[in-house]
């Protein structure tokens, strides 16, 4: 619950559904498996990504880009994140919403990597290390 956007009703479905996560080697799994990144299409070493793949939990992807709108209604606060600037830049690039898949996107591999190893949100690394 110390990611921007995520609350208790996103964090307590989220370990419900996964428990502490180990079922995932990586983020991008997990965000795959909720269905929050690209299909990807790769031939010839080149890869190409299309839409969202909407598969795996309705549930949790819809709570993870509620959170994403949500966190895009207030850019004052953009800056006190450590992602701020990314979505700065994002939302410069991109459409709004194809920018809240992108910010669900990132918030789901954080909250998982947050759940898997036992840390907090922009925690100091020497407290992060003494967690693991």
């Amino acid at each position: 619950m110390t990611i921007p956007g995520i609350g208790p009703m996103i964090s307590t479905a989220m370990v419900a559904a996964i428990g502490k996560g180990e079922a995932f080697d990586r983020g991008r799994d997990f965000a795959a498996w909720v269905g929050l990144v690209p299909r990807q299409f790769s031939t010839g070493g080149r890869t190409i990504l299309g839409r969202i793949t909407k598969r795996g939990s309705r549930y949790l992807r819809m709570l993870f880009v509620q959170a994403a709108k949500v966190i895009m209604m207030r850019p004052h606060r953009w800056s006190d994140f450590s992602f701020g600037p990314w979505l700065t830049e994002a939302i410069a690039r991109m459409p709004r919403n194809k920018a809240a898949i992108a910010l669900a996107n990132k918030l789901a591999r954080i909250a998982w990597s947050l759940l898997r190893h036992g840390t907090r949100f922009d925690a100091p690394k020497d407290a992060a290390m003494e967690a693991i």
